[in-house]
């Protein structure tokens, strides 16, 4: 079972590579998605407003276009209407003949009810004739009859409702313009169906939606190829930083082989040049001690002696060898004192003046810490030694609210930092570089401020995370 989850947490697990894709693509996809929201919301409240507009205007249209009608239609029987006596019969009927003979399109004619809501004129539609219409609606429930009635006696308007299409039968939306003839108590009036208007309006919506969509589908194939375009950016880049990654392993490796060379022949050298000479000579004095005392001679004891002091040095010689390289003293005292003996043998060796200070802080530095910065101080100490011509050293141990510190500064002639034209892949021994790189190991920062003349100081700061809790017993005091 712990495999298992073990197996789905690593399918979940992101690269290095891979979180910064998504750094770079998550907030380009959700740019993309808040402006095609946007673009699609404003582009259709833009369209809805214009169709809406063109609606309008085109049913206006058809509002006029029937009142032009009713004119006509109204000139045609105004004579007859104007002469006419509330109860004329005769001329009720010429009117109705000419207004059932005027016809227009494939499906315009003039309709008439009387105030009752009987039917009097219906060309198209002749079942409506001599019927009572009161109470008539169309299938969504708008009163149609009633409400003509009511808009006549109002003096006239319009109205709109469903209605069969004289032409095809089809239920559509219609519009009617109807006046009053109040002295006949008639509602005259004329109607048009608006199919076309209302086809002309969902082809110009169903255009936007379809143009909403191709510019949809153009943000989403911008953002895809946005997206391609920072992946492949990415991966050129990611082959490049590990190319040079590798170059510089590769020298790194190489670096640390000939610095392993150089220590090994280092060591080599001394004891040859050193332990070897003294054990030799230890050696001749043991066995000229050895055929003096064999012949009685009186000088036996001297040889003796002069042999144990060379076993002695030899014993010193290799303490020292030893010491540099690992101090016993760091491990078993800590920092402070393993400083204290590097910088009093320094000072022994070399006769430069050096001044030592530490304050033991609250907290402790880690073992990898403390490595570090007795190997900062030791190439800082080798540095003075061979380069600065220096007459006095200052070094100094101490901890701050951001970390331990480590400070050295000499009167020497100075260097010129940074370098100029330093490449950061220059091939070097040990030297300023690996001080850097050990302090950068650590998290922490390293400042070093020189000038021709002015001496050198040397400020390796070791961040919080390194410090141990005063009451970890086994940590090693500082």
């Amino acid at each position: 079972m712990n495999g298992l989850w073990d197996k789905i947490r690593d399918v979940f697990v992101l690269s290095y590579g891979q979180k910064v894709f998504l750094l770079a693509s998550l907030p380009l996809v959700l740019a993309v998605t808040l402006i095609s929201l946007v673009v699609t919301v404003q582009s259709r409240e833009l369209a809805g407003r214009e169709i809406k507009a063109l609606e309008t205007q085109l049913i206006q249209a058809k509002r006029e276009e029937l009142k032009n009608y009713l004119s006509i239609a109204r000139t045609a029987f105004v004579n007859t209407y104007g002469r006419a006596a509330p109860d004329d019969e005769v001329a009720k009927l010429k009117v109705t003949q000419e207004l059932s003979s005027i016809l227009y399109g494939n499906d315009g004619y003039f309709f008439v009810f009387d105030y009752e809501g009987n039917n009097l004129v219906a060309p198209r539609q002749t079942f409506l004739i001599d019927k009572n219409w009161t109470g008539l609606a169309d299938a969504n429930g708008v009163p149609i009859t009633d409400e003509l009635i009511r808009i006549a006696r109002a003096g006239g308007g319009y109205h709109a409702f469903d209605w069969p299409k004289p032409s095809t039968g089809q239920t559509e939306r219609m519009i009617v313009y109807v006046n009053g003839l109040q002295d006949w108590q008639w509602v005259v009036g004329t109607g048009i169906f608006i199919g076309d208007v209302l086809d002309t309006v969902a082809t110009a919506r169903a255009e936007v939606e379809a143009r909403i969509r191709q510019t949809s589908l153009y943000i989403v194939g911008i953002a895809i190829a946005a997206l391609i375009g920072v992946f492949l950016s990415g991966l050129v880049l990611n082959l490049r930083e590990r190319r040079l990654a590798d170059v510089k392993l590769k020298s790194l490796t190489q670096r640390i082989i000939d610095t392993q060379e150089e220590e090994r022949g280092r060591v080599a050298r001394e004891l040859h040049d050193g332990i070897s000479q003294m054990l030799v000579g230890v050696r001749y004095a043991l066995e000229l001690s050895k055929r003096q005392i064999g012949l009685g001679d009186a000088r036996a004891p001297v040889s003796l002696n002069k042999g144990i002091d060379g076993l002695g040095g030899a014993i010193q010689e290799v303490r020292r060898i030893s010491r540099d390289l690992r101090p016993g003293v760091l491990d078993d005292l800590g920092l402070g004192p393993a400083l204290k003996t590097l910088t009093d043998d320094f000072s022994h060796r070399t006769g430069i003046a050096t001044q030592f200070e530490t304050v033991v802080f609250r907290n402790r530095l880690d073992e990898d810490s403390r490595i570090a910065l007795y190997r900062i101080a030791q190439e800082a100490l080798n540095n003075i030694e061979r380069h600065a011509e220096a007459t006095q050293v200052q070094m100094s141990l101490k901890g701050q609210h951001n970390g331990g510190l480590l400070r050295l500064h000499d009167n020497g002639k100075g260097m010129i930092w940074p370098q100029p034209n330093r490449r950061r892949d220059t091939k070097g021994g040990l030297g300023l570089r690996n001080m850097l790189e050990r302090i950068e190991q650590l998290g922490g920062t390293i400042k070093i401020t020189s000038a021709p003349g002015n001496g050198t100081t040397i400020e390796a700061l070791v961040p919080l995370t390194h410090m141990l809790r005063p009451e970890t017993k086994k940590a090693k005091q500082t």
